[in-house]
């Protein structure tokens, strides 16, 4: 029991990890730089980590540079005004991250450019059998931890859904509940100041005033987890902080 928490827990804060730092803040806002090397490094890790749910860097930058232009508009990517509920949301995400991830639909250049795109690589992570593999994967560890029945029926499906169960939390509940710093033109909020639970995407207030800013906090009484994190990589050098960027901008 207590084995397959800790696997649960592991692969929540892993996988969301990778999704708020590479996809986000680098792929979709570009918050700061890494060389074509480091790129393809996060490309692999995201994948690794992110396995059954795997999300391709770029379908999901312009779909979310989509979710700041059109915010809560017939637009919008993912809207809590739009949808009935959180199922229907999460289903329109689908279709339009699949659209794009397919080129079905036309995207203007300026959700595109700038986003990293290895669509070799995206195409063989999001293949439905490897998809499948990896569901096949977690099946084992559950069964070699012993894992009670309850959570075949409850944890496992939240595993294998991990990519897009994170972003229905923020874009669900933090345009529903919550608090506001900012009056922006749309529904977003803040759903808890020291974001333990989704490494600081829930300050989604905060962020969608400033779309361009690294660290999602503003007052001194909120907490950003991820932005720790990017400072001590910018230090090491995996990154590189964009000098003289508008805490605006998202592109």
């Amino acid at each position: 029991m207590t084995g397959v928490i800790i696997f649960f827990i592991f692969h929540w804060y892993a996988s969301l990890f990778f999704q708020t730092f590479f996809h986000h803040r680098y792929a979709a806002h570009g918050m700061f730089k890494m060389s074509p090397f480091m790129e393809k490094v996060f490309h692999v890790l995201s994948f690794i980590f992110q396995g059954s749910s795997y999300l391709s860097p770029y379908a999901y930058g312009v779909m979310h540079r989509m979710h700041h232009a059109y915010a809560d508009t017939e637009k919008d990517p993912h809207s809590p005004i739009f949808d009935k509920d959180l199922f229907n949301m999460m289903w329109r995400t689908r279709l339009v991250y699949n659209e794009i991830d397919r080129n079905e639909v036309e995207v203007l250049s300026k959700f595109k450019k700038g986003v990293p795109a290895w669509r070799a690589f995206d195409k063989v992570a999001e293949n439905n059998i490897i998809r499948l593999m990896w569901a096949v994967v977690y099946i084992l560890i559950y069964m070699n931890l012993d894992a009670p029945l309850w959570t075949y029926f409850v944890l496992l499906p939240i595993q294998i859904l991990m990519s897009p169960v994170h972003g229905v939390v923020v874009n669900w509940f933090s345009h529903k509940y919550g608090y506001r710093n900012f009056d922006v033109n749309d529904t977003s909020t803040n759903l808890i100041p020291i974001d333990f639970l989704m490494w600081g995407e829930c300050l989604h207030n905060n962020h969608h005033k400033f779309g361009g800013r690294p660290n999602f906090a503003v007052k001194k009484w909120e907490f950003d987890p991820m932005y720790p994190c990017i400072w001590m990589m910018e230090k090491v050098g995996i990154i590189q902080f964009k000098k003289g960027k508008l805490d605006t901008d998202y592109m």
